[in-house]
């Protein structure tokens, strides 16, 4: 079974790129790993098993 969890990316004015960076590794410590990056906006979903 999976579970998911979903973002709000609040954008900056400075470091986007590497703020994002460090979001995305974060989470994939975690064991999540990104299904959508939504294009035009600022959700990102993740999604990892459950019972690991």
């Amino acid at each position: 079974m999976k579970e998911y969890k979903v973002v709000n990316w609040k954008m900056g004015f400075s470091k986007n790129n590497e703020r994002l960076e460090d979001l995305l590794n974060e989470y994939a410590r975690s064991g999540w790993r990104v299904v959508e990056i939504a294009e035009q906006s600022t959700r990102i979903v993740f999604e990892r098993d459950k019972n690991r």
